[in-house]
């Protein structure tokens, strides 16, 4: 298979996922929303997941309010960006390794076996895979294991947002660029990307039970699951990732978040993904240490 054709291959992974069976759940999916204020404004943050089913629509009164209230909103990605047709592509590019010497060698034989089993298993062509650097691998792997699921990143809970902002005529930004996102991932040390890999294929040794299992925590709106199963986990085994696709990425949103709030009467909902609001690393709770008035809105949760 030609590379360049490969490469366009996977980059359709990145934004096309597999259809799959979905669970049926009853009623909207209770949400993980937080509304943080000053005196005159305030700002919603709502976590999302990034890719979901047809089946988690629609949406819990207490969000329909949250965007309602919102004169604008606040992605991790503009629109404009997230939906730039080359994104895919560019992010590809620079995935290409550049490093000296061959993949194997920098995944070690335990990796490189694990990587060698998951191609052979999925008919992953391994010699063109490795033209890339092991983030980009690893990402691949997971978006490939999520669409197994049916989770679709068309049906996302940013995307929803993105559409409703369009026919609603609210102005919309981003806290990045996709460069900006683009280098966060190529600008990962060995180790870390190596870290990123092994995540990938250590859940799919796990089965798919880890992914139905987070989804179904998003649904509940379990922060402390989420946080347990997702966030401090991943504190705990890859501390070097999680500070780099996490804990950074928070603390340049927060200057943005705060000239939010620093608006008078002009409420924004922020949608991003729901790792970076849990715990004491989250925006949620930083804003709260800068003495902002923060409260959970969860009308499910009430008893």
């Amino acid at each position: 298979m030609p590379l360049k054709r490969f490469i366009s291959g996977l980059a359709a992974a990145l934004s096309l996922l597999l259809a799959g069976a979905a669970p049926a759940h009853a009623g909207p999916p209770v949400p993980l929303l937080w509304k943080v204020s000053d005196a005159d404004n305030a700002v919603y943050l709502l976590g999302s997941f990034h890719l979901l089913r047809r089946e988690d629509y629609p949406l819990s009164a207490d969000v329909d309010a949250a965007f309602a209230d919102a004169e604008g909103l606040v992605f991790e990605l503009a629109p404009e960006e997230a939906n730039a047709p080359d994104l895919p592509a560019r992010m590809a590019q620079a995935a290409m390794r550049t490093r000296a010497g061959t993949l194997e060698r920098d995944l070690g034989p335990a990796l490189w076996g694990k990587l060698q089993g998951y191609a052979a298993a999925h008919q992953l062509p391994l010699a063109q895979l490795a033209a890339f650097d092991p983030w980009f691998i690893g990402l691949t792997i997971a978006l490939m294991e999520m669409g197994k699921q049916g989770l679709d990143p068309a049906l996302g809970l940013d995307r929803h947002f993105m559409e409703g902002a369009a026919r609603a005529g609210k102005p919309t930004a981003g806290l990045e660029r996709g460069d900006e996102q683009i280098a966060v991932l190529a600008g990962m040390s060995l180790d870390e990307q190596r870290q990123m890999l092994a995540d990938a294929l250590q859940q799919v040794e796990e089965g798919q039970d880890r992914y139905r299992d987070l989804h179904a925590a998003w649904r509940a709106g379990d922060a402390e699951r989420m946080w347990r199963e997702m966030a401090a986990e991943m504190k705990r085994d890859y501390p070097a990732l999680y500070r780099r696709i996490n804990v950074q990425r928070n603390d340049a949103w927060l200057p943005k978040l705060e000239q939010r709030l620093a608006r008078q009467d002009d409420d924004t909902l922020v949608v991003v993904g729901a790792l970076h609001l849990l715990g004491e690393d989250g925006v949620v709770e930083k804003l709260r240490a800068k003495g902002y008035t923060v409260e959970r809105i969860c009308s499910a949760c009430r008893p």
